[in-house]
């Protein structure tokens, strides 16, 4: 472990907490920010953007440029941003949305590094058709047009494996817990809870953390917030993991499915939508006190959801996860308590009212996501799209008879079949954009096909005596 580089937070000398100056950049004032950055020694300033693979980038800008950051006048080169632009087209600009401003609490107390999400813009801030989180904001403003506010909450598994002494990967779990395990002070534990300290000095509401179901397998939880936030927080989230994790000699993956034989990583979304502050999936006189605006959300989620796997599960090894036995939802169903359908509906009711999207994993680009998804559910209450009963069977343990009998639909197979469906759905057409959408398809259809062409080491073993 590197000490100097990712110190606890609360035990460095120059630490910090978003609590301490979020009060005053809580309106987005950018003179306010400015002042803030003289008082608290900020030197540097991360402008970071999103690409269509949901991979963060970031140009830096020191204090004596700050001004041209917040004024969106800082430029680069879209044509270097794989599903950008092309190269005679290739200046961007970056917008920054002055309520993500939040300063890293590690570092040289007399040169502290700030950071701030950005919209990507055309010259003369035109809007660009490829920015992630302008797709996301588009549906969203969409859902406002209908009254409603999406409140959403991501649960990201990652793994930790240990590190070669070049600093790569070695495939070897740094522990051989299991879920909710209690062990001694081991250095994974150790790293999560430094993980959780850095993710509340950044402004995350962190409720729980814990070992999950695979050696070397973690989940952290944070607080719901409205969807663009939680976009916002995951990027955040995935930064941090990944740094002090390196910084522990360990390698951080989301990667769904790193570990033959074991349960995968999901990425399990709560949704609800809110009207004039109350929770409007919850009706204490229907059936289940759900509404019927959250039954017909649940079926434009259910009509939709092999487009969506695309996007929610956009990696060839995604679909090495949706398998049966590893606890992933595999069938196109809903239910009350019962993890095995894709979607969930936990015991809480009130305010809390919500489903959960077990399907999608942390490989996604978390903007993308939460778009397809809050489209499908605005197409499900537009058209009063009718879920079905619910579904409190075992669906693991039935038999392909069985799933005839009853019509139960399943998920696609692999990314090629999920891309298929995907370039067939105009609302997922429309909650993308043409130009992701595009994009999208094309590298998808891209990766896929090198994925089939490939040769394993599996086919290698297998076959070599042929």
């Amino acid at each position: 472990m590197s000490d100097a580089v990712f110190a606890a937070p609360s035990e460095h000398p120059s630490h910090i907490r978003y609590d301490d100056y979020g009060s005053t950049v809580a309106t987005g004032d950018r003179d306010a920010i400015l002042k803030l950055c003289e008082d608290l020694n900020v030197r540097f300033l991360r402008l970071i953007f999103i690409d269509i693979d949901g991979f963060a980038k970031n140009v830096e800008v020191p204090a004596s440029k700050f001004e041209e950051g917040f004024d969106a006048k800082v430029m680069f080169d879209g044509s270097s941003i794989g599903g950008y632009v092309r190269i005679e087209e290739s200046d961007m600009l970056l917008r920054p949305d002055l309520d993500t401003f939040r300063i890293f609490p590690w570092g040289n107390p007399d040169a502290r590094v700030a950071q701030m999400y950005c919209d990507v813009r055309r010259p003369y801030n035109k809007p660009f058709g490829g920015c992630p989180r302008a797709a996301l904001k588009r549906v969203v403003s969409r859902a406002e047009s209908m009254g409603f506010t999406m409140y959403a909450a991501v649960e990201a598994e990652f793994f930790l494996f240990k590190t070669n002494e070049d600093g790569s990967c070695n495939f070897v779990t740094d522990d051989d817990g299991g879920y909710f395990d209690l062990t001694p002070s081991d250095l994974a534990e150790r790293a999560r809870r430094e993980m959780v300290t850095g993710m509340e000095s950044m402004g995350l509401d962190i409720e729980a953390a814990h070992h999950e179901v695979a050696e070397g397998q973690h989940e952290i939880d944070y607080k719901y917030a409205q969807a663009l936030r939680t976009a916002d927080d995951l990027s955040t989230f995935k930064f941090i993991v990944r740094n002090i994790a390196h910084a522990h000699g360990l390698h951080a993956t989301f990667m769904p499915k790193p570990i033959f034989g074991a349960n995968g990583s999901g990425m399990h979304t709560h949704q609800s939508l809110f009207k004039d502050g109350k929770n409007i999936f919850h009706d204490a006189n229907a059936d289940y006190e759900l509404a019927d605006v959250m039954l017909h959300y649940i079926g434009g989620l259910k009509k939709h959801a092999r487009a969506i796997a695309a996007v929610t599960n956009p990696i060839v090894n995604s679909y090495k996860r949706l398998v049966p036995g590893y606890e992933a939802p595999i069938s196109i169903a809903w239910s009350q308590r019962n993890r095995s359908p894709m979607i969930r509906i936990p015991e809480q009711r009130g305010l809390g009212t919500r489903l959960e999207f077990r399907m999608p994993d942390p490989s996604c680009n978390g903007y993308l996501a939460l778009a397809v998804q809050l489209a499908a559910g605005l197409d499900g209450i537009e058209n009063q799209i009718d879920p079905g009963p619910p579904l409190d069977t075992n669906v693991w343990q039935l038999t392909e008879e069985q799933r005839a009998e009853i019509g139960l639909e399943v998920l696609p197979a692999n990314l090629g079949e999920a891309v298929e469906e995907l370039e067939a759905n105009d609302v997922m057409k429309d909650a993308l954009g043409d130009h992701i959408f595009e994009q999208f398809v094309s590298r998808k259809k891209s990766e896929w096909s090198d994925y089939v062409a490939s040769v394993s080491e599996w086919e290698l073993e297998q076959y070599i005596n042929y």
